[in-house]
């Protein structure tokens, strides 16, 4: 959960309309796909969301599992802070939602600005960051298994 994203945007020289605004979300309804560009991060004030994840199984067979859901307090869509690539993942609503969606490059001008506001806000997105990192290599790890048992190559190593 993110209470330093929170009280941002509570603050005067944080102005919602121009740093950031609120958007609603019907159910079922992406609010971006994997492969698209942005300059937005995402806070979630409300509702829940899945985080999806293209898997091609084959040239024909392609699959879209869950990785993780999102809930009030969570952030999403932070990488655009850090580099300029598509975003990786598709994010979803599972039920309504409302978002606080913040221009990623006037935050960082805010944050610049604002270093006793921003060293500790970008600490907070390294720890979220670094979970993230962490259940991905466990996944990761837990897939390798799975497939050194399938192929038989367990019993041998």
């Amino acid at each position: 959960m993110s209470s330093l994203l929170i009280d941002l945007l509570q603050h005067p020289e944080f102005i919602e309309g121009k740093h950031w605004r609120k958007a609603r979300y019907s159910a079922n309804t992406p609010v971006f796909s994997e492969g698209d560009t942005g300059h937005e991060l995402y806070l979630v004030l409300d509702g829940t969301l899945r985080v999806l994840g293209k898997v091609d199984l084959d040239e024909r067979r392609h699959i879209q599992p869950g990785f993780g859901e999102l809930a009030k307090g969570d952030i999403f869509g932070e990488l655009v802070l850090f580099d300029e690539m598509s975003r990786s993942a598709t994010v979803v609503t599972v039920s309504e939602a409302e978002l606080a969606v913040l221009n990623g490059e006037a935050l960082l001008k805010f944050l610049d600005a604002h270093p006793e506001i921003g060293y500790p806000l970008l600490k907070e997105l390294m720890t979220v960051l670094v979970g993230r990192l962490r259940k991905a290599n466990q996944r990761i790890f837990s897939l390798f298994a799975w497939g050194l048992k399938v192929k038989g190559i367990d019993t041998v190593l």
